[in-house]
């Protein structure tokens, strides 16, 4: 079974889960490291996510993980909050964090750039628009590789 398989039938599964919680998927990762294969889910809530919240979204997914038995590998099961830098993935998330820092590294270059460190000021169905040192870029998500809220500066 195909990695994007696997994370596609773990967020099948996450989803209600965290709805029923009061909870949001940020993320889900499934790779191999030194330890082995690792799966982690990042989860969030307004207000912030608590041990006791990653304790109880653990017990309850590693449960239906182990009914549906889909993942063909041992693994380390790991549920935390996305962290500081909380990556960017979808459009809701660059609307959300309208006005917030972000680090964007694109796979395509934008007016010769690949990567950009700025405040994020607007987005539409196409790309994000990011100031970065007074100019502002039109960035396609098509283009964008990783990206990530940026605690490191202030606005």
């Amino acid at each position: 079974m195909e990695r994007e398989e696997i994370i596609r039938k773990v967020e099948a599964l996450v989803r209600p889960l965290l709805d029923y919680e009061g909870l949001s998927l940020v993320d889900i990762e499934f790779q191999r490291e030194r330890v082995g294969w690792v799966l982690r889910v990042y989860i969030e809530r307004e207000g912030g996510v608590t041990l006791k919240d990653c304790v109880q979204v653990s017990r309850e997914l590693g449960q239906l993980l182990d009914v549906e038995d889909f993942i063909p590998y041992s693994y380390h099961l790991e549920v935390s909050s996305p962290g500081l830098d909380r990556p960017l993935k979808r459009r809701e998330d660059f609307e959300r964090f309208i006005g917030s820092r972000a680090r964007v590294r694109l796979s395509e270059p934008v007016e010769g750039r690949k990567n950009f460190r700025g405040e994020i000021m607007g987005c539409d169905e196409e790309g994000v628009s990011l100031r970065v040192e007074g100019k502002v870029y039109k960035i396609p998500f098509s283009s964008v590789a990783k990206a990530n809220l940026d605690p490191d500066v202030e606005v």
